[in-house]
This record gives C-alpha cells, structure tokens and sequence, in this order.
C-alpha cells in the first residue's frame, strides 16, 4: 500500500494497514449513500503541505467533532466508521503534525497524531503593473479588510455533508501545475500560489464544481470577481478572475452549473480562471480532486 493512501500515523486509532483499510472500505461501500462519502468518492490522499491526511475514527453512534489547527475538519461515514478529511496548510513543516483532536457524542476528547511528508515546490516569476506589487495605503487596506472577509467565509461549516470529493472540471482549458509554487512578482517574493490556473479566452464558461451553495460573491483587488461555494463541512471551491458572474449569494447551484465566465479581473497576466479548493480553511491542491491527476478512486487504484 503507498504511503500516499493513507498517513503513517502514531495513534492505533489510525488505519495504516492495507487489509484493515480494504476491509474499511468494501464496508463503507455497501452502506447507503446519506450523510457519508463512499469509498470511491474519495480522492487518493497525500499528507504533504497543500495536501490532505484521511484518518480513521472508529465507531461511533454519532459523527465525532474534530478539529486540527483549531478549524472543523470534514467529518463523514457512518456509526460503524467515521473518517476525518483533513486540509493539510502549504505552510505546514514536514514532520509530526499538530494533533487532530476528536470529541465524541458524549464530549470525551482523544488526541490522533499522524506525520505529514515533505514537498518541494517550483517558484516562479513574474513582471505585472508596479502598483499591484507596491500598494498603496488605500489599496492596502483595501485588501486586508478583503483577506480578512475571506477567511471568515473559507470557515464556513454545514452539517450537510458534501455529494462527493471528486470535482468535475469547473472550465476548459490548459490547466496548470502552480499550485504550491513560491511566487515573486517583479523580483518581489510573495506567499506560494494556492490555486489552479486554467487558461481560457475570455467569455468561456465557468460552471460550478460539485452542488452547493454560493456564500461569497466579491471584487477582489488581487482575484478580481470572485465566487465561493460551499459543498459542505468546510469543503469550499473558489473561482477567481470571472469576466461575468451569473449567479446570486445564497442559493444553491448543481454541480455543472455555469456561475459565470472567464475574464482578466484582479491581478492577473491574461485571462484565466483561478481554481481553489479548501478544506478546513485550508488551501489544498485541486489537482487531486479533479480526474486528470490521482483522483482515481481509492478501491480501483488499490485493485490496480
């Protein structure tokens, strides 16, 4: 079993054996569908900086509460298994993770560990205009008051569960592999990409990844129009650089329904979308939930 399956961890609570987690899985897939993920609705995990851990919770009547980094952690299955999809932050150090806590229905606590592997990621550079490298006053505090708005939505958490972790592709395009890359825009070093660029004209569609509802609709000084939507438990995808937006605040869209169209808003070098997936507040790789890179489901590659 490679240890991308699942993560090398301390605790007995944790599935790090191939036959247990075979077992876990043929379980989890003969249950009914509400209020839990399949295990071929799982994306093949990676606990590295950008990526995501899935960890084993055992059994319990109700779902546990869990929590890493002190944001609510995706939690899904059933009584007989619960599992935890943990966003693992870019910035996070390889090594000894800090512990995932677990409270149970009653509020008894426990302590999970699990090690997070290395990566190492591509820097790039870039020229753009000087005045969205060296901000103004105005424009600085512009974007604090927006960095701040959007963390408070990224830790939005539902009850309801999402359909699926696997993501359909939100546009048509060229998609790139920058997610993670330390970017220096004029020389300037600044934090690491925490998207997928897909390269587009402009005006072509932009549908929504998965079902969910759309809690932010903004104009970003640097991601231009901006759409969110949350597909629940803190599972948000994001959708930046929109030339159009054809959706409102609060209602929900299906997955492959179009929120808008690709433009050149915000900084950017030419017309693209930007894609971001979160977990628990968490930016994470969206190539790993998309089909084009080890979104394959865990049971066939396990099988493969």
């Amino acid at each position: 079993m490679s240890s991308a399956m699942f993560t090398n961890c301390r605790s007995p609570d944790v599935c790090t054996d191939r036959r247990r987690f075979l077992q876990m899985a043929a379980a989890l897939a003969s249950m009914p569908l509400s209020g839990r993920l399949l295990a071929r609705e799982l994306p093949q995990p990676a606990a590295i900086p950008g990526g995501f851990a899935v960890i084993a919770l055992g059994a319990e009547k109700s779902a546990p509460v869990v929590h890493f980094n002190g944001e609510r952690v995706l939690v899904s299955g059933n009584p007989w298994q619960w599992l935890a999809i943990v966003g693992i932050p870019l910035d996070s150090k390889p090594g000894a993770a800090p512990p995932v806590t677990v409270q149970n229905g009653a509020g008894t606590p426990r302590v999970i560990h699990f090690t997070i592997g290395d990566k190492l990621y591509d820097s790039e550079y870039l020229t753009i205009k000087s005045d969205q490298v060296d901000l103004s006053p105005a424009d600085l505090a512009r974007y604090e008051a927006e960095r701040a708005h959007a963390q408070r939505v990224l830790r939005v958490y539902s009850d309801s569960a999402p359909a699926s972790l696997l993501l359909n592709p939100p546009c048509r395009g060229l998609r790139s592999r920058t997610f993670g890359t330390m970017r220096y825009f004029n020389g300037q070093p600044r934090g690491p990409h925490n998207g997928m660029d897909i390269a587009a004209e402009v005006g072509a569609p932009v549908v929504a990844a998965e079902s969910g509802e759309i809690i932010d609709i903004g104009d970003y000084f640097f991601s231009g129009a901006t759409v969110m939507v949350n597909h629940g438990r803190g599972f948000i995808t994001l959708y930046a650089h929109l030339g159009q937006v054809d959706v409102k605040l609060r209602k929900r869209v299906k997955a492959g329904q179009r929120i808008g169209k690709v433009g050149i808003t915000g900084r950017t070098t030419g017309p693209h979308l930007h894609f971001g997936v979160y977990l628990n507040a968490a930016a994470v790789d969206p190539a790993f939930f998309l089909p084009w890179r080890a979104a394959r489901p865990i049971l066939a590659s396990l099988q493969s």
